[in-house]
């Protein structure tokens, strides 16, 4: 699926764990006038139940977008109450002052690469949401013009997204590329989301 919006171009390759029907992780983007943001969820264990807590988790977002992280997580965080948890990662790019913003709860990963290919891995904070207070950590950054940034649940392994396979010109070329190379190998719900400021 690939959407190229005014400021940012998105590229999302998702497939359900082999055998099942319904895939565990649900995302969200949206580009206002100011901002982007993308969130993509992990329903802990995979089926039908595991994708009622994520797309719980994006109702919630779709409905308050343009609030900051930590109070959108806190939405999230309250509507999973007797619910199966989930792990979350949040990013939005304030696209008035070419900042952005990311946390990520539990195993949904976040890489920015910079326009000299300089990678950064986030380091999520451990655990997962599930109705109880949780702990949240914000990292910041300055947007650049060019710069990407690559989300995924833990279908996907950090060496799969090497220099080799995400220094590609377009964003559909880096789900691409990773549909080709490691797509059948499927031992979880996989979602890779590709972003490119533009």
């Amino acid at each position: 699926m690939e959407a190229d919006l005014t400021n940012v171009a998105i590229s999302i390759y998702q497939k359900a764990k082999k055998g099942n029907y319904y895939c565990g992780d649900s995302y969200y983007y949206k580009e206002t006038e100011n901002e982007f943001i993308c969130a993509l969820a992990d329903g802990l264990g995979s089926g039908e139940m595991a994708r009622e807590s994520s797309q719980a988790v994006m109702d919630v977002i779709e409905q308050y977008p343009s609030l900051e992280i930590e109070s959108i997580i806190k939405k999230c965080n309250n509507a999973l109450l007797g619910k199966r948890g989930v792990v979350l990662g949040i990013l939005k790019i304030d696209l008035q002052m070419k900042s952005y913003s990311y946390s990520s709860i539990g195993n949904i990963g976040v890489i920015t690469i910079d326009l000299e290919g300089n990678r950064k891995r986030n380091i999520p904070l451990a655990g997962y949401l599930a109705g109880y207070p949780k702990k949240m950590r914000v990292s910041r950054g300055k947007a650049e013009e060019g710069m990407v940034f690559l989300m995924f649940s833990d279908g996907v392994l950090d060496r799969q997204l090497s220099a080799k396979h995400t220094s590609a010109s377009s964003i559909k070329m880096i789900t691409e590329q990773y549909k080709e190379h490691y797509g059948q190998s499927r031992d979880d719900d996989t979602t890779l989301i590709a972003m490119k400021y533009k």
